[in-house]
């Protein structure tokens, strides 16, 4: 290896196995590679196979100075192209992953012929096991938080409310007797909280409960992070971000990542993707055919299922609302059941309606033919539709979704709600209204207002592109400008 490549700062960026996770842990990575970082991207096997039936083995040979690496999950074989359990991928990857990833780790290092020695590890807010190796290392080390600030702030509320003694719940009936409804006031930045708006990993009878658990103590063991990452910018949440900033170490506000990577320059780096699953790209040219602003973009991300009968309700909604739509759904989008939608549904929308398992989310977005994205405020989702200046409709269900649903609604004033009981008639009345009536022209004014504060903050001299440059300078080991 030439002494050049022997100086160049090395990044090992560790996201968890999940695609909501992996995607701007890869977009943070091509940013730092292009700032002359090394990269070491590590998958688990699970999920490296998976992107080798997605993208073909040439993919993961990666490119100069940026390579691909695994470590085990130790999870049963599960449905090879769908997310795995998720508790149970919590619960293994807090217990299993650190003495691999340290090992891996030290490979590197050995291989000093070949790859620079590593110098900063940048792992996942809920992969400690990426900090707790960087300091057994001495290895400096930095957590991307992969949520809104507000959902940060949200988990680590969690140890007051059982001070507070409002959770756990006594039985099953605060689901349904409107303690969900309990104003919460007392979370540092954070207005017109509702306990229905926190993260829903608060909805436990049992302390134990895994995900509970896991979320609380990953969050909390981020303050013990030498710095962290927030993928938003100041403007958006800046009241959170403010109370953030007095508790948390050292933070760098460098979102919306999607804008922050226009700087990588096009080459084969730019369009190196994550998608865990095969995209299917006709969908473009289908929206190249339609009206600007007339198609109604559906999509609840890698990992929600619903119910048959919610899917149905939800396939008449728009079927009924008569616009052209685009719906991504994944065949394991039914709890249990394969997604089977009625014949006449599909004989009656066929002309102005198209289906497909997976999309490049990005590109689909940004095409000047859609008009609303129906979401489940999954937080890449979120940021996207921010970037490309889209309105939403919000069908939230789990995780932090439902605390950006409320912000989405109220605080950011770019979207509405779905009541989660969904009714087709509630589905078609929204969609028109935010297509054609005076709410929705005042939501998509302030989607596009929001678009052109995203694009400011992450121009050159803008607050994200600075913090990603101090990020640089002061946390990723002193590499700046190499």
């Amino acid at each position: 290896m030439g002494s050049v490549e022997a100086k160049k700062p090395h990044a090992v960026c560790l996201p968890f196995p999940a695609q909501g996770h992996v995607t701007p842990m890869m977009r943070l990575a091509k940013l730092l590679h292009t700032r002359g970082f090394y990269i070491t991207f590590v998958n688990t096997e699970f999920n490296h196979m998976r992107l080798i039936r997605s993208k073909g083995p040439d993919y993961i040979k990666g490119l100069p100075n940026f390579r691909f690496e695994t470590i085990p999950d130790r999870l049963p074989p599960s449905d090879r192209d769908a997310t795995q359990d998720v508790p149970a991928l919590c619960d293994s990857t807090r217990k299993n992953c650190l003495a691999p990833f340290k090992e891996l780790v030290l490979k590197l290092n050995s291989l000093s012929n070949q790859v620079p020695p590593v110098t900063c590890i940048v792992s996942d807010g809920i992969m400690g096991c990426g900090r707790e190796a960087g300091k057994e290392l001495g290895i400096p080390e930095v957590q991307l938080w992969t949520s809104s600030a507000c959902s940060f702030m949200g988990c680590l509320s969690f140890d007051e409310l059982i001070k507070r003694g409002t959770i756990p719940f006594k039985d099953e009936s605060f689901k349904d007797d409107g303690t969900l409804d309990t104003p919460i006031d007392w979370i540092p930045g954070m207005k017109n909280m509702r306990l229905k708006d926190l993260p829903t990993f608060i909805r436990i009878t049992d302390i134990n409960e895994i995900m509970f658990n896991f979320v609380r103590s990953e969050t909390q063991n981020c303050l013990n992070s030498s710095a962290i990452i927030f993928n938003t910018f100041d403007e958006f949440e800046y009241e959170v971000l403010e109370a953030l900033s007095a508790i948390c170490p050292r933070i760098y506000i460098i979102g919306p990542l999607p804008l922050l990577g226009r700087h990588v320059p096009d080459s084969q780096l730019k369009s190196l993707s994550s998608s865990l699953w095969k995209e299917d790209s006709k969908c473009l040219q289908w929206l190249d055919k339609r009206e600007p602003k007339s198609v109604v973009y559906v999509n609840y991300g890698s990992i929600t299922v619903m119910t048959e009968q919610h899917l149905k309700e939800f396939a008449w909604g728009l079927a009924n609302c008569k616009h052209p739509f685009l719906w991504i759904i994944r065949p394991d989008v039914v709890l249990g059941d394969s997604a089977n939608l009625p014949e006449d549904f599909l004989e009656e929308t066929k002309d102005r309606g198209l289906l497909v398992s997976w999309c490049p989310q990005e590109q689909v977005l940004a095409h000047p033919s859609i008009g609303v994205f129906i979401t489940h405020c999954g937080w890449n989702s979120t940021l996207e539709s921010i970037c490309f200046g889209v309105p939403v409709i919000c069908w939230p269900f789990f995780a932090e979704q439902q605390m950006n649903c409320q912000y989405a609604c109220t605080t950011w004033g770019i979207g509405m709600e779905v009541n989660h009981n969904v009714k087709r008639d509630e589905i078609e009345a929204l969609v028109k209204e935010v297509m054609e009536g005076d709410k929705g022209k005042a939501i998509k004014q302030k989607a596009l207002e929001w678009k052109k504060k995203a694009v400011e903050t992450t121009d050159i001299g803008g607050s994200s592109y600075k913090s990603f440059e101090m990020l640089i300078k002061e946390a990723l080991c002193g590499a700046y400008g190499n």
